[in-house]
């Protein structure tokens, strides 16, 4: 099940990222800014964003180990994680079953 927090930030991040394309897109590079900010773009922005939050995370846990940091922000920042990489898996889910839908279309 997807968090209403970890749906809402993949939207944010997509506008943002569609906000982005479209002013710098002119009409003589609007084709090639299409594929260079693609949805296979999109996809790998996202999986380096679940990465990085997965890195923060056992960055704050080491912290944490060491007496460097408080609980509250290693707590934070594992939730952080466990919501970026729900994201990740609900676009993939969604991805598989596009997929499965095209593949059962009569030719």
């Amino acid at each position: 099940m997807v968090a209403p927090f970890a749906a809402a930030k993949a939207y944010a991040q997509i506008q943002a990222q569609a906000a982005n394309i479209a002013s710098s897109a002119t009409p003589a590079n609007a084709a090639k800014g299409a594929d260079a900010h693609g949805f296979g773009e999109i996809l790998k922005t996202a999986m380096q964003d679940a990465m990085q939050s997965g890195h923060n995370a056992e960055a704050q846990m080491i912290a944490q180990a060491k007496g460097k940091a408080d609980l509250i922000d290693v707590a934070t920042a594992i939730q952080s994680a466990q919501a970026s990489l729900q994201t990740v898996m609900a676009v993939r889910d969604q991805v598989i079953s596009a997929y499965k839908e095209i593949m059962a279309m009569p030719l």
